[in-house]
């Protein structure tokens, strides 16, 4: 993937806002390969909807800066799909940044959520295995919090 050149902010690196285009771009594209994508609503009546979203922003991207993104199945059930990304920069291999996600697999014409088709439910906990075998990302289920005053005084 590229980046584009408006995406860049005053700072002279990527809007934190575009991380989150890059990183949808990827899911996107595995939902793609799972038969869940956009033809996916018009065909079958499914989509699935972000819940929780947490981006750590680790290093600095610029523009000209070739990028690429794994995204990894944590877990999944029913109606559920727990993703972690890792936004690479494509040549030298460091990481970026990072986006934890949970989705819902939602019924368009109740607009609610709902169990996904056997069929998708199969190919989900395929890959899903497949990923088990890899090593775990560094960052799964981090969440923001200020250090304590106990754990600053022990340093």
């Amino acid at each position: 993937m590229q980046i584009e050149p408006g995406w860049i902010d005053y700072n002279g690196h990527l809007n934190m806002a575009y991380y989150n285009v890059l990183f949808d771009r990827a899911v996107d594209q595995l939902w793609l390969e799972l038969g869940i994508g956009a033809d996916y609503l018009s065909e079958r009546g499914g989509s699935t909807f972000t819940a929780e979203c947490h981006v750590r922003y680790l290093r600095e991207i610029h523009l000209g800066d070739p990028v690429k993104i794994a995204v990894y199945i944590v877990a999944a059930d029913d109606k559920r799909i727990h993703t972690f990304e890792e936004l690479r920069h494509a040549e030298d291999g460091w990481l970026s940044a990072t986006s934890e996600n949970m989705s819902m697999h939602v019924d368009m014409g109740s607009r609610k959520v709902a169990p996904f088709p056997p069929d998708i439910r199969a190919r989900i906990e395929r890959v899903a295995e497949a990923h088990r075998a890899s090593p775990r990302p560094e960052g799964i289920g981090r969440h923001i919090a200020m250090p304590s005053k106990r754990a600053a005084t022990a340093r």
